[in-house]
Parts: structure tokens; C-alpha cells; sequence
């Protein structure tokens, strides 16, 4: 209730200048609707700074540890599994991080509570025979119990993939910690994870805050050096406000079997896609409605140790945005699904809004030029001269939601620039504060590129184009000009439009400079930041650097060992391949093991 309260309370203090702006001579029908879409942006923006502050209270009070994480960890009791869906992914580089994984473990002491299982839907064969192949070495090296399984038809994507391992051989498992292709967590995180469940028995999702790592674009640098600086007091808020009704990213978490089994079952939504159909982003959901079930869903920003990667270029990010946008605006059928917690369901909400205030502010703008143009070719010149429109009170009021907008970056940095310990894993304090200027700007100029590239996503979901499932680039290539120029139509157009309409305000240039430069630029942006030689020239300069570079003390840092086993050769990949039995089963040795560990009535349905 005081996140919503001081947010609603911001929104309308500030919302009130241009209301007597447009109050002056009486709402024309384009002030109505330019006042709705800045009291909407406005109330976004603070409810994200509200949470932002919650959670630097949160840490600057030591009060994020609410499960109270031992500093020695007791061995766990019960077995837990540890699932890896893949899909047509780089079979070496994401089973290198599954066996950082069981290496931690094993110097932990703990491997066999762990099992390990590696879920492919991946339909590309002469992936699939890489797979088998790189799997045989883990395994052999593996001391946890180590299985395979591919199926013959990928329904339902991963949510699909998890549901079956689950019908199927969940009964066996307390727990399941559930990965991504490019995730590594510490086996003491792990085990910590495992505690917190074993403690706590009425906690059916325990949600990490992953940091990124392995960034080597500049893209990638800036959005790795952002979550890990300005990240913790987000999740800090989040967790705080949520509660028991938090929520779940769809790995890196650690899920109570039984819990998940009884209560997550996904309704296929009515109506053909992109609206229609299996949910996508259904990681969500089923934290929902593991709530609706009476299991605690908690989101944790105390524990290290847990990782994961980022696109390295934009126009990568934004293909994997264009799913995750689909997937959250078919929420809209969800969130009047009965039983739902009111937080469940405002998460779901503010799931949908996080991709369409971008369209919103593009939307704004526009009627703001319109506006302006209004009034240029209805007002006679002289009548301008003698009483000029005054826009002191809206230029003030969109500054001071941009003060609300960069707010959690000064709280991020303000909360480690007070931990000397901290400060100095970034590499000092004048590292930092060099980082954070860049990264501000860097965001400032990126900022009108990614509004106008999520506005043509929800327009392209608006007019039905379905996603698809595609394999995720994990370390592309320099972008070259040709690509980036289709991949920023939208963009470009955009930016000379604007240009365009500043012919009937140019008074207004000044403002919209930062908006439109971007934009007409985007290409050349887009390639810069997918180079590899700038990210690592800006980390010789001590630029974006984040503590896992500086201390080299993360674990995750071995998951850019792409190649723990020896190079099998494709001949050899090919041998292999021919011995294995149908793969839409265990291999047939591994079918023993798991059913002698499984009694019949295990089986979750």
C-alpha cells in the first residue's frame, strides 16, 4: 500500500502542471489525450522509482535476508534435480557450464544429492548428435547422476519440455533447480537454495536475481555492468512489495516438485496466435498460480553465485524481446483467471505495461508535435508573438520524470559507492563513477532506439505476426551495414518524421534533438555497439567493468570454456551417434539406474 501510495501521489503532483497548462483555454481533444498518455508514462515511471527507493532501504538496512542464508551450509537431505532445457543450442558451450556446475558441487562434497539432466527439444540432427557426444564426456566425468533426454516433438516449447520431465520422473525429487542454456550458479548457491527450501516447507519457488557475465560486445558490457551495479536494488524492491506473491524469470530458481506438479498445469488460451494458444512467457504464470495453490513465491536478491549471459547485440536483444513481448501481452487473457492473488495479478499487469509505454511515449510525442503544430497553423502569427503558449510547466514536469527514471541508477550507485568492500571489486570509486557517466549516457542515446523497436514489436503482435521459437544468438558477429539498415527502418523513418514535423515547431528542436538524432543513427549504433574491439578497449580503460573481471574470483567466469572435454571430431560425433538407441528416451543404461531409484507410485501426475 506505501509503494502505491507514494506512487500514485508522485504521479499526480506531477501530472498537475500541464493539467493547468491545458486547463488555461479548455482541453482540446489532442491535450485529452496527450495529458492520458503522460499521467499513464508518469505513473509507470514512478511506480519503478517507489520500488527502486523500497529496495535501497532494503539494503542500506541489511534487511534483503529474510530466509536467513547460513554461512556454512548443511549438507542437503533429499535429492534435488538440476534441469537443463536446450533448444538447438551450442551443445560444447552449454554443457561446459553445466559441468562448472557439477565441478562445484563435487568440491562441495555434496554431488550425489545433485542429478543432472540435460532436456533437449533441439531439432536441428547434426545438433543433436553433437549433443549425445558432449554429454557422453560430461557424464563420464560427472560424480552426480548424470541423464539425457530428447523429445520427439517439442510441444509447448520449454514449459513443455519441464511438464514432461515432471509427469515423468518428478515423483523422484524434492526439488528441481531449473537452468537456461546460458546459466551457471555456484554449487554453494545451490545448496543454500536447497536449505532455504528444506527450512521453509511452505515456499513452493525460491527465485534468484541472476548477474550477467561473458559479455564481450559493447552492447553486452553496458547491459552487463547495469544489472550488476544499479540490478540489486530492483530485485531488492521487487522483493520487498511482492513479498509471497513474487515472481519467477524461468531459471535460476528452485522449485518445490510437488508444489509444481499439483498447481502450475498452463490453459491453452483461447484464440489463434500470437494471442491465442500455449503461453510463452509462462514463467510467470506459473509462479501465479503456484500462489493461487497456497505455495510462497519468493524472489531472494541475497544470494552470489548465480549467472547468466545477454545478447550481444541490439538487434539480438530485440528478437528475444519479440517473444517475451508476445508472451506478456497474451497475459491479458489471464488476468481475470479466478483465484489469482491481486499482486499475481498486478505483476501480470505491469508484465504487459513494461513493453507498451513504449509505444505510449512514441504515441505522446507524436501528439505533442501534433499539438504544436495545432496551434502554428490555427493561431495567427501576431497572436503567438503577443501571448505565447508557456512550456515551462510540461518541460519541467518530463524532467523531473526523468529524474524519476535514472532514480534507481543513483540508488545502485549511491548504495556501493557506501560500501568500501563493494567499491572495490568495481575497481574503486573513481572506476565507478566513470562507469555509471558512461553507462548514463550510453542509455540516454540508446533509449529512443529501443521505444521505437518495442512500439513495432506490440504493433506487429497487435496485427497477429507470431514469434515463433528461434534459437537465441549467444556470440554473434559484428553486425555489418546491411543488416543493421533492415533491421532500422522503423527507426530511421521515425527519426526523419519527427525531423519533418519540427518544421512546424521548431521551438521544440532543442528537446527533440536527443530523440531524433538516435534514431536516424540507429544503424551506426547498432553496429558500434556489436563489436567485440570496443567492448574490450572500453575494459582497458577501466569502462563497464563489473567485480567478476576485477577479483576474477566468480565461478561463472568458467562458463567461457566452451571446450572442458577434448574436440571430438564429426566423424567421431558421427560413430557415436549410430550406437544410440531412439532418443526420445534415457539411454537405455540410464533407464535402469533411474527406475531403480524410482518406485512406481513416484510417477506426479
Amino acid at each position: 500500500f506505501i509503494l502505491f501510495a507514494t506512487s500514485w501521489l508522485l504521479t499526480g503532483l506531477i501530472a498537475a502542471t500541464p493539467l493547468q497548462l491545458y486547463m488555461r483555454d479548455g482541453f482540446t481533444p489532442l491535450e485529452g489525450i496527450a495529458l492520458g498518455l503522460f499521467v499513464v508514462l508518469v505513473g509507470a515511471v514512478s511506480t519503478w522509482f517507489c520500488s527502486a527507493v523500497a529496495g535501497f532501504w532494503v539494503l542500506k538496512n541489511r534487511r534483503e535476508d529474510i530466509f536467513d542464508f547460513p554461512a556454512i551450509v548443511p549438507a542437503p537431505r533429499v535429492k534435488t534435480a538440476l534441469l537443463m532445457p536446450l533448444y538447438n543450442e551450442d551443445p560444447a558451450a552449454t554443457l561446459a557450464r553445466l559441468a562448472r556446475i557439477e565441478r562445484s558441487l563435487s568440491m562441495l562434497g555434496v554431488a550425489h544429492w545433485f542429478d543432472l539432466f540435460v532436456l533437449s527439444d533441439t531439432t536441428n540432427e547434426a545438433i543433436a548428435a553433437q549433443e549425445r557426444v558432449q554429454f557422453s564426456a560430461l557424464r563420464a566425468r560427472s560424480r552426480c547422476a548424470t541423464y539425457y533426454r530428447r523429445r520427439p516433438k517439442n510441444i509447448e516449447r520449454k514449459a513443455g519440455n519441464i511438464s514432461d520431465w515432471t509427469t515423468r520422473w518428478g515423483g523422484a525429487y524434492e526439488h528441481m533447480i531449473i537452468l537456461d542454456a546460458d546459466s551457471v550458479m555456484s554449487g554453494e548457491t545451490v545448496v543454500k537454495l536447497v536449505d532455504a527450501m528444506e527450512r521453509h516447507p511452505g515456499l513452493g519457488l525460491l527465485q534468484t536475481t541472476p548477474v550477467i557475465i561473458g559479455a564481450e560486445t559493447l552492447y553486452a558490457r553496458a547491459q552487463q555492468f547495469s544489472v550488476r551495479m544499479f540490478g540489486k536494488v530492483a530485485s531488492a524492491g521487487l522483493a520487498w512489495w511482492t513479498g509471497a506473491e513474487s515472481s519467477y524469470w524461468g531459471h535460476n530458481a528452485i522449485v518445490r516438485v510437488k508444489a509444481f506438479a499439483a498447481c502450475s498445469g498452463l490453459p491453452v488460451l483461447p484464440g489463434k496466435k500470437p494471442f491465442g494458444g500455449h503461453i510463452l512467457s509462462h514463467d510467470v504464470v506459473e509462479a501465479a498460480l503456484l500462489r493461487r495453490g497456497g505455495w510462497a513465491v519468493h524472489v531472494t536478491p541475497v544470494l552470489d553465485g548465480s549467472t547468466e549471459e545477454t545478447p550481444p547485440s541490439m538487434i539480438e536483444f530485440m528478437k528475444r524481446d519479440r517473444r517475451w513481448a508476445q508472451g506478456n501481452l497474451q497475459h491479458l487473457g489471464l488476468l481475470f483467471a479466478p483465484g489469482l492473488h491481486p499482486i499475481s495479478r498486478l505483476q501480470l499487469f505491469f508484465g504487459m505495461l513494461c513493453y507498451l509505454v513504449s509505444p505510449i511515449w512514441l504515441l505522446s510525442l507524436v501528439v505533442g508535435l501534433g499539438i504544436q503544430a495545432q496551434i502554428t497553423l490555427t493561431m495567427p502569427e501576431y497572436w503567438r508573438l503577443l501571448a505565447p503558449v508557456k512550456y515551462d510547466p510540461i518541460i519541467w514536469a518530463s524532467l523531473l520524470t526523468v529524474l524519476m527514471l535514472i532514480g534507481p541508477k543513483i540508488l545502485g550507485l549511491a548504495l556501493t559507492l557506501s560500501r568500501p568492500e563493494e567499491s572495490a571489486k568495481f575497481g574503486g570509486r573513481l572506476a565507478i563513477l566513470k562507469s555509471a557517466a558512461f553507462e548514463t549516457a550510453y542509455s540516454a542515446v540508446m533509449a529512443p532506439v529501443m521505444m521505437v523497436g518495442h512500439s513495432r514489436i506490440v504493433f506487429e503482435v497487435l496485427m497477429g505476426r507470431d514469434a515463433g521459437w528461434s534459437t537465441q544468438t549467444r556470440d554473434g558477429e559484428t553486425l555489418t551495414y546491411k543488416d543493421a539498415f533492415r533491421a532500422h527502418r522503423w527507426e530511421i523513418n521515425t527519426g526523419l518524421l519527427f525531423a519533418s514535423m519540427l518544421l512546424l515547431a521548431p521551438n521544440l528542436t532543442i528537446w527533440f534533438a536527443p530523440i531524433i538524432l538516435p534514431l536516424i543513427a540507429s544503424p551506426f549504433i547498432a553496429v558500434a555497439t556489436s563489436r567485440k574491439d570496443l567492448g574490450a578497449w572500453a575494459g582497458r580503460l577501466g569502462l563497464l567493468v563489473t567485480p567478476e573481471e576485477v577479483t576474477e574470483r566468480s565461478e561463472a567466469l568458467g562458463a567461457q570454456i566452451h571446450q572442458l572435454f577434448p574436440t571430438v571430431s564429426d566423424r567421431h560425433a558421427t560413430v557415436m551417434s549410430l550406437d544410440l538407441p531412439e532418443s526420445s528416451v534415457f539411454w537405455p543404461n540410464l533407464i535402469a539406474t533411474q527406475r531403480r531409484a524410482m518406485p512406481a507410485s513416484a510417477t506426479v501426475h
